[in-house]
């Protein structure tokens, strides 16, 4: 059996606070899951006394002051200015600062014994990137001690936002001369978006006469392994916004960019219906996982045989 001493230090150690309640019971609440908590709770409470509602508010203030002590690290806006993540980012160079210390930024707060920083810190080594962190799963981001709600759509919005920006920069571009073009294009609009999807995304581009983008519209969502595509409504949407090119794109889940045969062959389907109402298809492109994974049919000689 624990002595008084001992059970404070559990109690602090796991952060398990007592309560006293209206009939009269006393229980306990901790953020931790403690399996050997119930063994224990009829020795705590006869080692403090807890009897009444002020014993339990007393002992629980006294956790808490044990928590702070135990705590490793300091509070950030504790810290020396020029280690500060906020001040850093508006009085330094913003690019050359740690992920850790922007993700700190987002983060705004940690909780009892972590830093917001180091909360980012163990982000990065849990996903491995921004990239992983982007992807996690609501649902999975929630089991993370220190994680809520508001704190997961905080990170959301900044990877949207991001994406975003990208978006925005890219719409700039005035005309589309070549597959390069096409892939940048693509590379910006698109592969943020739809690299790390499970399943096939078909997307087409519209172009005006001067071949500038003027639409992007999806045309289906597929299983893990098929896409199935119209060409009817590749040409309504044309005809509607009365464009005058289109290039196709879609992705790949397995990351494999190779097109399959049912690839080429609705490219040709399409490029074929395109071709009756005079609009052209300048490309199709296949989108991979990694930055750089693209498939051009126009590269490679496989639109205009």
């Amino acid at each position: 059996m624990m002595e008084r001493e001992e059970l404070y230090d559990f109690l602090v150690q796991n952060e398990i606070y007592p309560y006293f309640s209206k009939k009269g019971n006393v229980y306990f609440k901790s953020s931790k899951k403690i399996p050997v908590l119930k063994e224990f709770s009829l020795n705590i409470i006869k080692e403090f006394s807890l009897n009444s509602k002020e014993k339990c508010d007393n002992l629980r203030e006294e956790i808490k002051k044990g928590i702070e002590k135990r705590r490793k690290n300091i509070p950030i806006k504790n810290w020396v200015k020029e280690e500060r993540p906020r001040e850093m980012l508006i009085e330094k160079v913003p690019e050359k600062m740690p992920i850790s210390k922007l993700l700190a930024i987002i983060l705004r707060t940690g909780y009892s014994g972590m830093s917001a920083e180091e909360l980012g810190k163990f982000l990065l080594n849990k996903y491995g990137s921004l990239r992983g962190i982007d992807n996690a799963p609501v649902d999975e981001l929630l089991k993370i001690k220190g994680f809520g709600i508001s704190k997961i759509a905080q990170l959301k919005a900044a990877f949207e936002i991001g994406k975003r920006l990208a978006r925005e920069e890219i719409k700039k571009m005035k005309k589309i001369r070549s597959p390069e073009d096409v892939i940048e294009y693509v590379k910006n609009y698109f592969s943020f978006y739809l690299r790390d999807k499970e399943k096939e995304f078909f997307y087409i581009i519209l172009l005006d006469v001067k071949n500038k983008p003027i639409d992007n519209i999806i045309i289906s969502l597929g299983s893990i392994d098929a896409t199935i595509v119209d060409p009817k409504e590749i040409i309504k949407y044309a005809t509607l916004k009365s464009a005058s090119s289109v290039i196709l794109i879609h992705n790949h889940p397995s990351g494999d960019v190779e097109p399959s045969k049912d690839d080429i062959d609705i490219t040709n389907r399409v490029r074929e219906s395109l071709e009756i109402i005079n609009i052209k298809l300048l490309d199709h492109i296949i989108i991979g996982k990694n930055p750089d994974d693209f498939f051009s049919f126009s590269r490679k000689g496989l639109i205009n045989k």
